[in-house]
């Protein structure tokens, strides 16, 4: 049986699309800008890219993205699961968080 914190691992590196932007083998980022295009879910002025941030060390560190309008690191799994629209389960946002938890 895989544990929580192997099960976000995969998780964190598949079907969360995390790693696609957070590398791991980069210090958990690309270094580069990315537009989330989040103005799909509000009328308003879009928010253009932003740079992925490193996520080594992320728990020590809320708020969160680049403005903190995500106040945990719940929050902040939630918001890209809404954007990426990955279909996480309540079970896989737990253990996608306690892997974050662990970096």
């Amino acid at each position: 049986m895989e544990t929580t914190s192997t099960c976000g691992e995969a998780l964190f590196n598949g079907k969360a699309k995390c790693a696609a932007c957070h590398v791991p083998v980069l210090q958990f980022t690309d270094n580069t800008m990315h537009d989330l295009k989040v103005e799909r879910f509000y009328d308003g002025r879009p928010e253009g890219p932003i740079k992925t941030f490193p996520l080594r060390g992320i728990k020590d560190h809320p708020p969160y993205l680049h403005d903190g309008r995500l106040l945990t690191l719940e929050d902040s799994v939630e918001f890209f699961n809404i954007v990426l629209r990955t279909q996480l389960t309540a079970q896989e946002k737990k253990d996608l968080v306690q892997y974050l938890r662990a970096l």
